[in-house]
């Protein structure tokens, strides 16, 4: 079945909040429906889902490449060109261990920003349904759901006060 995205808009943040439980009371879902607002409301205002993120989990996994990346290069090049002077190890750790540094601080950072991109889910080539005047102060529930359902969501999103509902693709 086809998905189908449609946009209610309501003035203040009470009737938000009654829309969205009304929505659910109706059998929606919370990944079907979505805030959009210009102002910066803290999570869960209107009771939708606190979304899960891992960002944490890409500079960790950074930080063991960059690390094995430099402990690869630093002993591989010096076992694959070994200068014997004066005695010492053909493995220099004091010298290694601030390559290995550089390179896992490198791996983070590349992985944090590689993350940062992923979970904002960007590049966005399809932006979706939107209203000029949720900048100006009022919010929006975006509803997606099938063709059949979408229809439900209109008249729930009518009789919670919905100022006016849109449709999109």
């Amino acid at each position: 079945m086809a998905r189908r995205s449609i946009l209610g808009l309501f003035s203040d943040p009470d009737t938000t909040a009654n829309a969205m439980d009304a929505l659910r009371g109706a059998g929606y879902k919370d990944w079907e429906l979505d805030i959009l607002s210009g102002a910066p409301y803290p999570e869960g205002t209107f009771g939708e889902h606190m979304p899960s993120h891992h960002l944490f989990k890409f500079p960790l996994i950074g930080a063991a490449c960059g690390l094995a990346v430099a402990i690869l290069l630093t002993a591989g090049t010096q076992l694959a060109y070994p200068v014997v002077t004066g005695g010492k190890p053909i493995l220099a750790i004091p010298a290694m261990a601030i390559i290995c540094y550089e390179g896992t601080m490198l791996g983070a950072i590349l992985f944090t920003v590689f993350g940062i991109i992923f979970e904002s889910r960007l590049p966005r080539p399809r932006v979706g349904i939107y209203d000029k005047r949720i900048t100006e102060g009022y919010i929006g529930i975006v509803v997606t759901s099938d063709e059949t359902r979408v229809v439900q969501a209109e008249k729930t999103l009518k009789m919670a006060g919905a100022i006016e509902i849109k449709s999109g693709a």
